[in-house]
């Protein structure tokens, strides 16, 4: 105990400070992400118990990862320097810079949480790799400069007026003694990293106390190590013939007829004779099915779109395959399961992929993709310039074309009137277009152009009701142009506004609208029948009446049987199979759960028995659709020509 005490109070004492700080911030980030929270935790003390029990395990353990620096410094200063005044400035720097950063994570993680409802995970992590969007996003939503400036202030408040509770008193211990703290951290380090992982306290029913029990810092560095998910390694496989046979049977709609024995090429033909319509795919950043009316929320915040629906194919039951917009894009191009990890668009050897745009191509249209900001953002451009689309951008519009515009992109007018101006150009050369067109103005710091409406800037609602207006407006301007007759507009969404909820696979955030609006040419009615995001393609290729060969994992839900009714959600790592009355979520350690989905609001969604062939249908959807891109199948070949 005195050789204890001997180190605590010695060269060691700046240590005891660094770690009294990691866990008191720890403490206080996770008591207020609680308070923030309310409701969403459920009552009762025991899930409390649960967040702060387990939380403080995370707390310890990457305590010792974030103090290596001041274990190293203080066990390798030599005796004789240690009470020179330079050796107690280095110190105490080291002590500054760290309480600083522990500030700083605390309060950037109050903000992801803010946005996300999540300690820090992949998103993060892909964060890092785009910094002007990210800081330009920061800085245009938050006052920076003050918070910076409150970080410093407190940083300093809280180092001058503990000073003396690491102030280095005696420093008495011998080379074995003072050698045994680096080696305690590092027997400490290897365990914990040999036998903890982030997953392992996702034990509660509730999605939020899950992630509060975990630790931001520690959270980080775990999507980091994962960001790439092997499907055979990580989740329950079957045998890959049973995996395709199933896979077929899914896909094996009437118009359906398979080329091989082996795999989901097939040739899709059309009872209806093919019609060369223009088709516009408008996917409006975050738009939530419960912002309009059409979807019963009782002040729309879409009228536009609310007044567009007696005469259009609305889908009154479309889920997202994700929760980011490079997973919409993902589906609404490649119709394919959000297989486990990155997104496809960002993958490496992502080019020349069985795609939307190659099938219109291949028709002769011109497939192009238009967006609002800076493609480079989440390699957009890369992957859809590889994938049979042209590809329009940020850098294509004057800046004295631009009514507003923030880190994100133009305003969504502004995308709008490039886009108008493609159209008529290939209207001019007599070419069918297709245009793939991802708004950004829906998107924190929430800000377009003043004048519009009577919405605060700044303001998720504000946003929603500007890109309503804004794709009103757009239709206003196509209706004067002579090849509105002929244009079928789909308008859809990439992803929920939200992503969070109290089961770790929250259904109900996945739900997005669709209006499918063609005046003389598709009939007004509703869809009410279950559909994923990945069926879009080929329903709208069935819209306008084409034969072609696909390979696509979606199908024709105009064609499919209602029986056969599903849908694919997912997270970086979770994989869902949505039924009307069932959710089989596949996640790593070849876990599978089959839930009662919660698809109106914010529920706990039950285990319940089993169903086998639902179980086999979600595990082969996955796992033939993951080895589909390991192994080139999934690409575009000559031979998946379109069928004239």
């Amino acid at each position: 105990m005195s050789q204890l005490r001997m180190l605590l109070s010695g060269r060691f004492r700046p240590l005891v400070w660094v770690c009294a700080c990691f866990l008191a911030v720890s403490l206080v980030t996770r008591a207020a992400l609680l308070w923030v929270t309310g409701t969403g935790v459920g009552h009762g003390i025991g899930n409390a118990l649960y967040v702060f029990g387990v939380g403080c395990v995370y707390d310890v353990v990457t305590m010792v990862y974030f103090t290596w620096p001041i274990v190293l410094l203080l066990w390798l200063m030599p005796r004789r320097w240690m009470h020179h005044r330079w050796v107690k400035g280095v110190v105490g720097g080291a002590c500054l810079l760290l309480l600083a950063a522990m500030l700083f994570v605390a309060v950037a993680e109050w903000t992801f949480w803010d946005e996300f409802q999540a300690r820090f995970n992949f998103i993060a992590v892909d964060y890092l790799v785009y910094t002007t969007e990210v800081i330009g996003n920061i800085r245009q939503s938050y006052p920076v400069g003050m918070i910076l400036l409150t970080l410093a202030a407190v940083s300093l408040v809280i180092f001058f007026t503990t000073r003396r509770w690491r102030r280095i008193e005696r420093d008495d211990a011998g080379l074995l003694l003072r050698a045994s703290v680096p080696a305690i951290w590092l027997g400490v380090s290897l365990l914990a990293t040999a036998l903890l992982s982030a997953d392992m306290k996702d034990r509660s029913a509730n999605a939020y106390v899950n992630e509060l029990a975990g630790n931001g810092i520690y959270q980080f560095f775990a999507a980091y190590r994962n960001a790439s998910l092997d499907f055979n390694r990580y989740y329950r496989t079957v045998p890959m013939e049973d995996a395709w046979q199933t896979v077929r049977e899914q896909v094996a709609t009437p118009d359906a007829t398979f080329l091989h024995p082996n795999g989901i090429e097939r040739r899709i033909h059309n009872a209806m004779p093919e019609r060369r319509l223009n088709v516009v795919l408008i996917s409006v950043e975050s738009l939530s099915a419960d912002f309009s009316g059409t979807y019963g929320r009782k002040e729309s915040l879409t009228p536009f779109l609310d007044s567009l629906t007696p005469q259009s194919l609305v889908f009154s039951s479309l889920w997202a395959s994700g929760t980011r917009t490079v997973r919409g894009l993902e589906a609404l191009s490649l119709s394919v399961p959000p297989t486990p990890g990155e997104s496809i668009v960002k993958r490496a050897h992502n080019e020349g992929l069985f795609s939307l745009g190659h099938v219109l191509r291949a028709k002769g249209y011109d497939a192009q993709f238009l967006y609002g900001g800076y493609g480079a953002f989440d390699n957009m451009n890369y992957f859809f310039s590889n994938n049979g689309y042209d590809v329009h951008d940020r850098t294509e519009i004057p800046d004295k074309a631009i009514h507003h515009e923030n880190i994100w992109g133009v305003a969504d007018e502004d995308l709008y009137t490039l886009a108008l101006n493609r159209f008529d150009a290939d209207d001019k050369a007599g070419r069918p277009f297709f245009a793939h067109v991802m708004t950004t103005s829906n998107h924190r710091p929430y800000t377009f152009p003043s004048g519009r409406g009577p919405w605060p800037q700044g303001k998720r609602e504000s946003a929603v009701a500007y890109t309503d207006w804004a794709i009103g407006d757009f239709i206003r301007r196509a209706k004067r142009k002579p090849w509105f007759a002929n244009t079928v507009f789909v308008i859809t969404a990439d992803h929920c506004a939200s992503s969070a909820g109290k089961s770790a696979l929250p259904v109900f955030r996945y739900h997005i609208p669709m209006w499918i609006y063609s005046p003389g040419h598709v009939a007004p009615g509703r869809v009410d029948r279950m559909v994923s995001q990945i069926d879009i393609p080929p329903t709208l290729l069935g819209v306008l009446g084409m034969d072609y060969v696909s390979r696509f994992y979606g199908v024709d839900v105009l064609q499919a049987s209602p029986g056969e009714a599903r849908a694919f959600v997912g997270t970086y790592q979770l994989l869902g199979f949505l039924k009307p009355d069932r959710l089989v979520q596949l996640s790593p350690h070849r876990k599978v759960e089959s839930l009662r989905p919660s698809l109106g609001g914010d529920q706990s969604q039950q285990v319940i028995a089993e169903d086998p062939k639902s179980t086999l249908q979600a595990i082969s959807d996955y796992q033939t659709a993951a080895a589909a891109f390991a192994d080139g199948s999934m690409r575009w070949t000559d031979d998946a020509a379109v069928h004239r």
